[in-house]
């Protein structure tokens, strides 16, 4: 049994429902799409009292399964006004399944700004969030800690989140209790400021129970052993997501000078530095770890620990998306530069896919030139100050483009795309157009993908494969980077989750939970008044042929909706 929590924030009021069997597992991205629909959130105001704020934990939460312990954090987001599921490592989901803890839903807004403790015993708390306030993130941690002691883990809104800024998303604490870790987008930490959420501590405790532990157990050691034999992981293990800046800037698809070109380095130029090759040699040089696991029992260690050159640890972790938006995007050619600044937004904990697509804009505004880090870090500041600036600047890359009238402004549904050029990168091009989420590589990635010879149909099959690949691991709470070996042993997964919980689930059920997310999802946005035009790409990818391959964008919204209907409606269709 796992319990569910509804806190209402208004009154202090705290209920508990007990969850059983299957329950138990409809978690994750496919719960909070259907919660939200099914309570009639898309006509609210998101950072309104009547936008609950949901987390939701695995099923395999609180073990030792390997990336088994994401966290989900949903709400109606407040940057795209649509639904938004915003996914996280860390320590905080497994803490929720060491409590038997399914889901928590924050509802109303509490009158003072409050930290909410979860401990052991059950109870409770509810404490004056008076000392945290306007703080960084990481002094926020070390007084938490301070107070509650170190067998905890955190949820924490940061100082731009307390003023609501969009950029803002919830920083979770990661296995050496670093507050790094965030469920980063769609302005999910202006929700919790709006609620006046300072922080959530939770208590760790034991393993949670299980039904037939040793049949668990077993389940657990033979994906952790598939896991050692796929080359995609071991790849992973060793130069972590970085590694993908090194194949996007070869194909030409890695988002530079706000995405007027797609290569930082050409062969010419001769070593990209912001690759993952260069960063794995740099950084272990230094004394650096390569190979950091986000979350406990995770084998994949896609994470990392970047030093500096006289090896001390600048950030934890510094990762592809952000050496893409933050750093090449805003014209940065040198890692070490990208780390400083990954570092000064952790501790304000904003979105770092966010804050580059808008200081990209900034410069293609004219407000500076590409690659100026006195700038960026001057941007930081005024969020950081909260000051009239700032607050603007905190409004992401729509809102600031559209005061600056800037004409090349890259997003989908009010969010910044994430670091794949749509015109060379089409798979996930397209999931980022006909997702629900916006411009979220996470709901349907296949960089590598080779599509020029395809017709669109053919890649937006593909793209509705990754969809709901990636459905299915963001409602079990599994992170997606597992894909190659959960989307061949999905039936090991149902197995485990009947051993668990004494059920009787399929591996079909689970690939239906995955269509039944996209569907709720849509159906969220239809009725928070989304049409087609919010599918589109921005003109200036079709018009703009990208540099160096000097391709256009071809995908049409009206077309790969078209197909993703004809896909969603055909019970045929292989998700193989």
């Amino acid at each position: 049994m796992r319990s569910f929590i509804d806190i209402n924030l208004k009154n202090r009021e705290v209920s508990k429902r007990t969850l059983e069997g299957r329950e138990i597992a409809e978690c994750g991205r496919y719960l909070i799409a259907r919660m939200l629909l099914e309570e009639g959130v898309a006509d609210k105001d998101a950072l309104g009292p009547d936008n609950p704020l949901i987390f939701s934990a695995g099923p395999f939460a609180g073990t030792n399964f390997s990336n088994a312990n994401r966290l989900s954090v949903g709400c109606k987001s407040p940057l795209t006004g649509g639904v938004k599921e915003a996914n996280s490592g860390g320590t905080f989901a497994f803490a929720m399944g060491q409590l038997e803890i399914a889901g928590i839903t924050f509802r109303d807004a509490s009158d003072d700004w409050v930290v909410i403790h979860i401990p052991q015993d059950g109870e409770i708390s509810f404490h004056s969030a008076e000392p945290y306030m306007g703080q960084g993130v990481f002094d926020t941690a070390a007084k938490l800690h301070q107070a509650f002691g170190d067998k905890t883990s955190l949820a924490i809104c940061g100082p731009v989140g307390e003023y609501q800024g969009l950029l803002a998303g919830i920083s979770i604490s990661d296995s050496e209790n670093r507050p790094s870790r965030l469920a980063a987008r769609g302005g999910v930490g202006a929700v919790m400021g709006a609620k006046k959420i300072k922080a959530v501590v939770i208590d760790k405790h034991k393993m949670p129970t299980m039904k037939d532990r040793k049949k668990v157990m077993s389940a657990v050691k033979a994906y952790g052993r598939l896991l050692g034999e796929s080359p995609a992981v071991n790849a992973m293990k060793k130069l972590g997501t970085a590694m993908v800046s090194d194949l996007t800037n070869t194909l030409g698809g890695l988002p530079t000078d706000n995405f007027s070109s797609g290569q930082a380095t050409s062969k010419e130029e001769g070593v990209h530095k912001m690759g993952g090759d260069y960063i794995y040699e740099l950084n272990t040089g230094r004394g650096g770890d390569p190979s950091h696991a986000c979350m406990p029992g995770c084998l994949i260690k896609c994470s990392n620990i970047y030093m500096n050159k006289d090896g001390q640890e600048v950030v934890s972790p510094l990762e592809y998306e952000t050496i893409g938006l933050l750093g090449t995007n805003c014209g940065l050619r040198d890692p070490d530069e990208v780390a400083l600044l990954n570092e000064i937004a952790n501790d304000l904990g904003v979105d770092t896919i966010e804050l580059g697509g808008m200081i990209g804009v900034l410069m293609e505004a004219g407000q500076a030139r590409f690659g100026d880090v006195s700038f960026m870090t001057g941007v930081l500041k005024d969020l950081a100050a909260g000051t009239a600036r700032g607050q603007l600047l905190a409004q992401g890359t729509e809102r600031v483009g559209a005061h600056f009238n800037v004409a090349r402004v890259p997003v989908i549904k009010g969010q910044a795309i994430s670091a794949y050029d749509p015109r060379i990168i089409e798979v996930t091009a397209i999931s980022m157009m006909v997702t629900a989420q916006g411009a979220d590589h996470t709901t349907g990635n296949a960089p590598s993908f080779a599509s020029y010879d395809l017709s669109v149909r053919e890649v937006a099959a593909e793209s509705y494969r990754m969809q709901i690949n990636s459905a299915l691991a963001d409602s079990f709470g599994l992170c997606v980077f597992g894909r190659s070996v959960t989307d061949e042993n999905r039936t090991m997964i149902a197995d485990a989750i009947n051993d668990a919980f004494g059920c009787d689930v399929d591996a079909n059920w689970l690939i239906e939970i995955a269509r039944e997310t996209l569907r709720l999802e849509d159906r969220f946005n239809q009725a928070a008044g989304f049409t087609l035009d919010q599918d589109e790409l921005p003109a200036f990818f079709t018009d703009e042929p990208l540099p160096p391959t000097n391709r256009s964008a071809r995908l049409i919204a009206a077309e790969v909706k078209g197909y993703m209907q004809e896909f969603s409606e055909d019970a045929s269709f292989s998700i193989a």
